[in-house]
């Protein structure tokens, strides 16, 4: 699954694509507030658990993972509210289709 961004859907990325029949690309529309939410919390958890993190082992690695998914489960975690309507949604999603090619 990707972001809308123009290089994801470049002559040289399609090419690349259509080569390997096996691989589908599904592109989010455009301001998805859902996936700023998950690139916003993926970004905060670099800046403030593993960014200046030493990890001798990917159990060491996991285990901060949790600790940090925890944290924020027990003292930051609040309910998220849609802004938009379904309608303006699937709209969205139907002009997102019209960019991709046949």
């Amino acid at each position: 699954m990707l972001d809308s961004l123009s290089a994801h859907k470049t002559p040289d990325v399609i090419r690349w694509v259509n080569k390997k029949p096996y691989l589908h690309f599904h592109f989010t529309p455009t301001s998805s507030s859902w996936l700023n939410a998950v690139e916003g919390w993926f970004a905060q958890l670099e800046r403030r658990s593993s960014y200046r993190g030493v990890f001798t082992s990917v159990k060491e690695l996991k285990d901060e993972i949790y600790r940090f998914i925890n944290v924020q489960n027990r003292e930051l975690a609040k309910p998220f509210k849609w802004v938009k309507s379904a309608k303006s949604i699937i709209a969205s999603v139907e002009r997102a289709k019209r960019l991709l090619p046949n």
